[in-house]
């Protein structure tokens, strides 16, 4: 039997599927993703919102995708509402290359990408960067249980540091006038030719566009890239490490049963890069 997402987007494209795949995310993923082969020739890939938020997340990648466009996404092939709205965008999956591992000039790749993006012209307006909903540090503040219960550091360590930590995300240059993807990471990007494209603009903003390349670098370094302090954006350690803190130790959400555990992976990442740059104490010297 034809999927759901398949036989819409023969609908909405006006040509048969010959053939199509279900795609495996890994785990991080609301969404269901398809890509299909059609009678005119074409490919394309099918992203079909299942779970809240993913619904409202799939309208909102819509409505970038008609704001904006250049060698750094994806072709926008159509979309149709209701309650699991479906987005059809250009398949990059049978000719390009998905790290990790990176090769050499694939990080300059990506940084180039992030470059065009932030000097695209946007046809429309997007939200701020600083309205993210991010609060970070203040909401470990409020409630720091969630974070303690990660074991990474003391209730001593967080009373002493968490000032510092504060004060330093509160000062963090978010406010700019540049496309923000928001979520760089390589399971949302892809190298073609030697060109990076970004994936999944669902929460892109308009801001300071160095927060791209600061939200990256904790899973870049897991994945073996150097340390963050080589890419000159140490401002934006103590606001990354926030969000990471914030939402690490939260229960997993429906459909993304691994997204916690990557998100402490990166915390792991991010804490300490946040504690060298302001001087703070080790975080497992605390245990």
């Amino acid at each position: 039997m034809k999927p759901d997402a398949v036989a819409r987007a023969e609908r909405i494209l006006g040509t048969e599927a010959e053939n199509w795949a279900r795609v495996v995310s890994r785990g991080y993923s609301m969404n269901e993703h398809w890509t299909a082969g059609f009678a005119d020739g074409s490919r394309a890939f099918l992203k079909l919102a299942t779970i809240d938020p993913s619904p409202q997340w799939v309208r909102d990648e819509r409505q970038v995708f008609e704001c904006v466009e250049g060698p750094f996404m994806p072709l926008f092939l159509g979309f149709e509402d209701g309650d699991r709205p479906l987005l059809i965008l250009e398949d990059m999956l049978p000719d390009a290359r998905w790290p990790p591992p990176w090769h050499q000039g694939d990080v300059e790749a990506v940084r180039a990408a992030l470059r065009e993006a932030a000097s695209a012209r946007l046809r429309a307006e997007l939200p701020p960067l600083r309205d993210r909903n991010a609060e970070g540090w203040h909401v470990v503040a409020a409630n720091p249980a969630l974070f303690l219960g990660l074991g990474l550091v003391s209730a001593d360590w967080l009373e002493r540091a968490l000032p510092t930590l504060l004060e330093a995300s509160d000062r963090t240059p978010l406010d700019g006038t540049s496309l923000v993807h928001c979520d760089v990471r390589s399971d949302n990007l892809c190298l073609r030719s030697g060109h990076a494209v970004l994936l999944d603009w669902n929460h892109a903003r308009v801001g300071n566009a160095a927060f791209d390349v600061a939200f990256w670098l904790p899973s870049l370094v897991l994945e073996g890239g150097p340390a963050p302090e080589a890419f000159g954006v140490d401002e934006f350690a103590a606001f990354v490490a926030g969000f990471f803190a914030e939402h690490a130790g939260q229960p997993a959400p429906e459909g993304a049963p691994r997204v916690r555990a990557f998100q402490r992976a990166q915390l792991e990442v991010a804490l300490p890069w946040a504690c060298r740059v302001l001087e703070l104490p080790p975080i497992h010297a605390s245990i």
